[in-house]
């Protein structure tokens, strides 16, 4: 199913011009923060909360630092745990670090007293998630995966980085790509995926959506969100909150610059049958 967040007029110049400011300011704070975020995490040792915890995957060549505001807002009335998993920015290979989640995903599980998480991406985090949700049967362990501008179904952003491995993988035509375009029946995984037509990294802009036959899958479309701003946003904040506590396709109403909500007709199916449908 999908939910539109954006002016029943369509974007404007004007709205293009407001979320490429809103995306330089972000990546100012984004580089003051960055520094912090370079060293992994203690493990959190105390009172994991009744709600299933949470994971934040971040993007390429990126860190934990770019969820201090989602963090904050998951964890903060202590119903869940909340960690970050911080893989190596010299990560060549997607599908070797999706992997490593796995172990992550297990010693979280086990230290938390959970049988499920939930898992939150951004950009290349996102697919990181769904690699192990859909290829290594991480669909057992993730109960809502949540990706936020992830390459779905591959970008041509940027060519003249063709040369890093892991760039390649994250185009249409890669062999990663074909792996999630695979059947994937009996996936238990709710996915919901947030996407922007302002993310210049997503090219085409649609490719951030998770088009699978097989996925039980909620497309959200925002307006006035540029590809770095997506997990700093107050309404998309506030929406992946909903997306973890509320029940499958009653995300609710957004606000986002200039933006009215206009959600799809609600469904109650819950099988991974489901597919998405356009926002």
């Amino acid at each position: 199913m999908g939910l539109s967040i954006m002016p029943s007029s369509g974007p404007s110049s004007g709205d293009a011009l407001r979320a490429a400011l809103l995306e330089a300011v972000v990546l100012a704070g984004h580089l003051l923060l960055y520094p912090t975020g370079v060293l992994d995490e203690r493990p959190d040792t105390g009172p994991a909360g009744p709600r299933p915890p949470v994971l934040l995957l971040h993007g390429f060549t990126d860190n934990r630092s770019v969820f201090v505001l989602l963090r904050r807002a998951l964890g903060a009335d202590g119903r869940r745990r909340v960690e970050t998993y911080n893989y190596s920015p010299f990560t060549r290979d997607l599908r070797v670090t999706a992997r490593h989640l796995a172990r992550r995903v297990e010693e979280l599980c086990e230290r938390a007293g959970q049988d499920r998480v939930d898992l939150v991406g951004h950009s290349l985090g996102g697919l990181v998630g769904r690699y192990y949700v859909q290829r290594l049967g991480g669909d057992a362990r993730v109960r809502t995966l949540v990706t936020l501008g992830t390459p779905h179904s591959g970008t041509r952003v940027a060519p003249f980085m063709d040369a890093h491995p892991l760039v390649r993988q994250i185009r249409p035509d890669s062999a990663v790509m074909a792996e999630l375009r695979a059947p994937a029946p009996g996936c238990r995984t709710r996915c919901v995926a947030f996407w922007s037509e302002f993310d210049a990294l997503m090219a085409p802009t649609g490719t951030a959506r998770i088009e699978h036959p097989d996925l039980h899958t909620e497309n959200v479309q925002v307006t006035g969100i540029g590809h770095l701003t997506l997990p700093a946003h107050p309404a998309v904040i506030a929406a992946v909150r909903r997306a973890l506590d509320g029940p499958p396709g009653e995300l609710g109403a957004l606000s986002a610059p200039r933006a009215g909500a206009r959600p799809s007709d609600p469904s109650d199916r819950s099988d991974c049958s489901d597919s998405a449908e356009s926002a």
